[in-house]
């Protein structure tokens, strides 16, 4: 194995496109799987890792938030491609030790690639970047942990601090993290469902009274009709393939809708099954809607108003558990049947053709992840979802409901426990109860809303506890500039990555165990609790011995960093839940709507599932104490002539931030991972032929500032006319900061309008010859400014 300091770095010109495939997962996969595994951790370990995963005595998967079967029904093999891949990552062998940071200066390794610098492997000491300093070098925790608590207390008000959560987080870290917070007096907790899933959060709670999932995995077997809206299983959570086969092996018809033609939404080959690997497979769709982005508010309207003309309504449901249905129907029944044409990219007969499988199921599920949650009327998408669901009695019975795809592990979980700039009150009453101190009561800063604090000098302290926030947010330049005004920031890590590179004046890299890895702490060896995508709550443990013994868990971490800020204020004891959790789940316990008894709950195989009212009873605790219907009028995207929209996607080989490799293999990309996904005949009204690079510059009216991706290859690829798909974070510097959903503030990354120019011109126009980006070029605060272009 080639030890870190010799991966080397990749070349966009070896980038090889070929033909998409139309087959998901297969023998490929297995292929892949070991391969990485092998090349990452050794066979050994793979073999210790792989099989604990998912299991119900071994640790959850750092992925994706999909639900696992009941513990009697999991398969010896309950992980996918790239669960595989997550682990490898995690578990690899190769470290970041004090002696790579001395060789290299934050200003060289800022000029690496992200896939580069997360080859360089797990980071193995507590490390600080002085002010001044060129290089980050070792520092002990307790010294860490007191340079953190002197800068908290030296801010003039607990606003000007961010704690920011990645969805990795444990139940019991991201339990205390919150408590931390609001004990120190701010409610500054933004995480990565304001990037993603807010807009459904938002839209649900105002629908159905909660912003979680009303099905359980039994209801995904059981229907009649699943909708795949706006996601893609293949890459982003290739375990519901299984349940996806198992829906269609038991009559269930599949509708999917989504601008790609994407493989994991046309066939299937499970390999752990005969048919899989030596069988033609399953096909998955059945009927599939290649929709413009944003076109799903109109798509769903037109649905409903075929419903209404045909009577296919749940009456009985509309009457006893809804309230606004005549004001829907009224709208609907006028729907512009031009303009949803124009919106949607679809034809009457299509839409008709999808409205009919409607009509024809008795229990139907909706699915959609981020290809929804990302536009400016996403909260209006999402309650059309509802609408549609509510017409016809879908949710509150066995085989249907509304079932929004989380992308990251504990993300749900994560906001179970608090983590939520705009908490309820009787979440912060039962802190005061439980605690004895009044929570502050006024909402925080959400993503959006920290970075513009940084920006305007309103916020002098940043930690991450997990993530990547300077990849994984809008306006890659402004956030940059922003988060080096701050004095300090701190990222809690398992790995390298852009943000310990563009930090405040001094900055602390924190590592922190893995979910693949022992906690044992001095009431001995500890479990943590994550919460999947259907509410269920189960326990994680860990197999390997920790990468470092230098390295201290997220719990340990952030109850220590509250005992050296707070000390013994309010009486809490940090370091009584640092060293057993117990304790820290049975504070879960008396302030966690649910969560009543749940040490014994957790421990039991499998877990258990969260209360949901809608699906459990037909109870709905929104403002009016039933399902609200919603109007909201179609808008159409104003795109000028040379423009098209651009939607941000996932490659194969990756997970969020972080970059496992550069194979697409599913969308033909080998090798590279600038490029855009055209029409053929888009790329030639423009000027460009395939393959020609260019350079992206998007459209924003609000500002003038120019926001612009550089050096980007042209490929002809099955997207419908007038719109473009490229990879983050590469595209992350296009969407504007401002640019965001209505209710929600979740980025519109799914709607970007762009143009492209001729590779370089953007660079010697704006940049005076700047060298080519690297991700997004980063400006190292010792060179020329800008970061931005106004």
């Amino acid at each position: 194995m080639m030890k870190p300091s010799e991966q080397p770095e990749y070349d966009e010109a070896d980038l090889e496109v070929k033909p998409p495939k139309t087959k998901a997962a297969g023998v490929t996969a297995v292929a892949v799987s070991m391969k990485r595994g092998i090349e990452r951790m050794g066979l050994k370990r793979t073999g210790e890792t792989l099989l604990e995963l998912n299991k119900v005595h071994g640790y959850d998967c750092m992925s994706c938030a999909w639900p696992d079967p009941d513990p009697g029904e999991r398969h010896p093999a309950e992980f996918c491609e790239n669960g595989a891949k997550a682990v490898a990552d995690e578990a690899t062998r190769d470290r970041v030790t004090p002696e790579f940071f001395a060789q290299h200066s934050v200003e060289e390794l800022a000029g690496h690639s992200d896939l580069w610098l997360n080859q360089q492997g797990r980071i193995t000491h507590p490390m600080i970047k002085r002010a001044g300093s060129s290089h980050y070098e070792p520092i002990g925790w307790q010294e860490a942990y007191a340079l953190i608590a002197v800068e908290l207390n030296s801010l003039d008000s607990p606003d000007e601090a961010i704690f920011y959560t990645s969805g990795r987080a444990s139940n019991e870290a991201a339990f205390a993290y919150q408590l931390f917070a609001r004990a120190f007096g701010t409610n500054n907790l933004p995480d990565c469902s304001n990037m993603c899933h807010e807009s459904t959060s938002v839209a649900l709670a105002e629908s159905i009274g909660i912003g979680k999932a009303s099905v359980v995995l039994d209801d995904v077997h059981k229907a009649e009709l699943i909708v795949l809206q706006g996601h893609n299983p293949g890459t982003n959570h290739p375990r519901m393939l299984t349940h996806l086969e198992d829906a269609k092996k038991a009559g269930a018809k599949i509708l999917s809708i989504n601008p790609l033609r994407e493989a994991g939404l046309l066939h299937f080959q499970n390999p752990q099954t005969p048919a899989g690997v030596l069988g033609r497979g399953t096909d998955i769709t059945d009927f599939h809607l290649q929709i413009k982005p944003r076109g799903d508010l109109a798509l769903m309207q037109a649905i409903g108003s075929l419903l209404v003309e045909w009577d296919a309504l749940d009456h009985d449901f509309i009457g006893t558990y809804t309230q606004g249905f005549d004001e829907w129907r009224d709208h609907v029944t006028q729907v512009d049947w031009a303009v949803v044409e124009e919106s949607t990219g679809l034809t009457r007969a299509e839409i008709t053709r999808a409205a009919e499988m409607f009509r024809a199921s008795k229990a139907t599920v909706f699915c959609w992840a981020m290809g929804l949650t990302q536009h400016r009327n996403s909260v209006a998408i999402i309650k059309e979802i509802c609408n549609v669901a509510f017409a016809q009695g879908n949710i509150g019975k066995p085989g249907a409901g509304l079932l929004p795809l989380r992308g990251h592990s504990n993300v749900q979980g994560d906001r179970t426990m608090g983590i939520w700039e705009r908490p309820p009150q009787a979440f912060l009453d039962s802190i005061r109860d439980e605690f004895g101190f009044e929570p502050p009561r006024e909402h925080g800063h959400d993503t959006v809303d920290s970075i513009r604090a940084m920006r305007d000098g309103k916020a002098h302290f940043f930690m991450g506890l997990g993530g990547n926030f300077v990849d994984a947010t809008p306006d890659s330049r402004i956030t940059a500039a922003a988060m080096q005004k701050t004095r300090l920031s701190v990222q809690v890590s398992t790995k390298l990555n852009r943000s310990h590179l563009v930090t405040g004046e001094t900055a602390l890299i924190l590592p922190t165990r893995g979910r693949t890895e022992k906690d044992v702490q001095a009431s001995g060896e500890q479990f943590i609790t994550v919460e999947d995508t259907e509410c269920a709550v189960h326990a994680s443990r860990g197999p390997l011995e920790p990468a470092s013994p230098h390295l201290e868990s997220e719990t340990a971490i952030v109850t220590q960093i509250a005992h050296a800020t707070l000390g013994d204020r309010y009486g809490i004891d940090w370091i009584g839940m640092r060293d057993d959790y117990t304790k820290v789940r049975h504070h879960i316990s008396k302030v966690v709507p649910g969560c009543e008894g749940y040490e014994v709950n957790v421990r039991r195989p499998g877990g258990f599932i969260l209360p949901h009212p809608p699906r459990d009873s037909r109870t709905f605790e929104t403002d009016t104490g039933l399902a609200n219907f919603e109007v909201s009028p179609i808008e159409m995207l104003d795109v000028p002539e040379g423009h098209v929209v651009l939607q941000t996607l996932r490659s194969h080989d990756q997970f969020n931030t972080t970059i496992y490799g550069l194979s697409d293999r599913y969308r033909g990309i080998e090798g590279g991972r600038r490029v855009v996904f055209m029409h053929r005949d888009d790329i030639a009204a423009l000027g460009y032929d395939n393959g020609s690079h260019v350079d992206i510059v998007s459209k924003w009216d609000d500002d003038d500032t120019v926001r612009y991706a550089t050096d980007f290859r042209l490929v002809e690829y099955d997207v419908p006319r007038g719109t473009a798909a490229a990879y983050y974070p590469e595209t992350n510097p296009l969407v504007p900061l401002d640019s965001t959903a209505r209710k929600s503030n979740c980025p519109t990354s799914k709607s970007i309008v762009v143009r492209f120019e001729p590779a370089g011109t953007v660079r010697d126009t704006h940049l005076g010859g700047h060298q080519k980006e690297v991700g997004w070029d980063w400006t190292h605060k010792s060179e020329p400014q800008p970061h931005y272009l106004s």
